[in-house]
C-alpha cells in the first residue's frame, strides 16, 4: 500500500481538476446549450476563476476552447433537431420547445434584425441575455441551411466564451483565494444575466 501512497501524492491537485474539470464543463454547457437548466456562463466565469490561480500555462485557454467548442455542439444540435421538427408533419417536442422560449414579441425583432444584418445579429444573440432561442427560431423559420447557422455560431459560440471568462479573470484578479473570485464572477454573471429583463421591466413600467 506504501506505492500508492507515494504516487497519490505525487500527482499535482491540479491534474486531478482538469482531468475532471474540463470534461465537466464541456458536458455540462452542452446540455445547457439544449436545456436551459444549467446557468452556463456562470460556469465559463468559475472555471476560468480556477484557471486563473493555476499555474498550468494553457488553463485559461483550455477553458475557453473547451466552452466555446461546447456552446457551439449544443447550439447546432439543437438547431438541427429543430430543422427536422421543421420538416415534419407533426413537428417535434424540440421545436416545440424552441417555440415557447421565443416570445412573439421578441422572434419579430430578431426575425426583422436578421433580415437586415444576416450572420452579425447570430454573435450578438449569444452575448444578449435570451437573445439566442429568439435568432435560432428566426433563422429556422427563414429556412438558412445547417452550414449556414454553423459558420455564422461558430464566431458567436467564441465571443461569448471569452466574454464569460473575462468576467471570470476579472473576478480572479480581485481575490487572492478562487472560491472568492468564483463567488464574485457568478455574481457579476447573474446581474449581467438580469439586467437587460429588469430594464424591460421597468420600461414596460413607465410606458404604462
Amino acid at each position: 500500500m506504501s506505492w500508492l501512497t507515494a504516487a497519490s501524492t505525487t500527482v499535482p491537485p491540479e491534474t486531478t481538476q482538469q482531468a475532471l474539470g474540463y470534461p465537466s464543463l464541456f458536458l455540462l454547457v452542452l446540455i445547457g446549450a439544449l436545456v436551459p437548466v444549467v446557468p452556463t456562463g456562470a460556469l465559463v466565469s468559475s472555471a476560468a476563476v480556477v484557471a486563473f490561480h493555476q499555474t498550468a500555462p494553457f488553463a485559461l485557454a483550455l477553458v475557453l476552447a473547451t466552452a466555446s467548442l461546447a456552446a457551439f455542439a449544443g447550439d447546432v444540435a439543437l438547431y438541427w433537431l429543430g430543422r427536422r421538427g421543421m420538416g415534419s408533419k407533426n413537428g417535434s417536442r424540440w421545436l416545440e420547445a424552441i417555440r415557447a422560449r421565443a416570445p412573439e414579441d421578441r422572434l419579430a425583432q430578431a426575425q426583422e434584425k436578421l433580415a437586415g444584418h444576416g450572420v452579425a445579429v447570430l454573435v450578438l444573440s449569444r452575448l444578449v441575455p435570451a437573445g439566442r432561442i429568439p435568432v435560432m427560431l428566426a433563422c429556422l423559420m427563414a429556412r438558412w441551411p445547417l452550414r449556414r447557422f454553423a459558420r455564422g455560431n461558430l464566431p458567436a459560440c467564441l465571443a461569448w466564451a471569452v466574454t464569460y471568462q473575462l468576467i471570470g479573470i476579472l473576478g480572479g484578479s480581485l481575490f487572492a483565494e478562487p472560491w472568492e473570485g468564483v463567488a464574485a464572477a457568478v455574481a457579476l454573471t447573474v446581474l449581467v444575466s438580469a439586467a437587460p429583463g429588469v430594464w424591460r421591466r421597468l420600461r414596460g413600467a413607465a410606458a404604462r
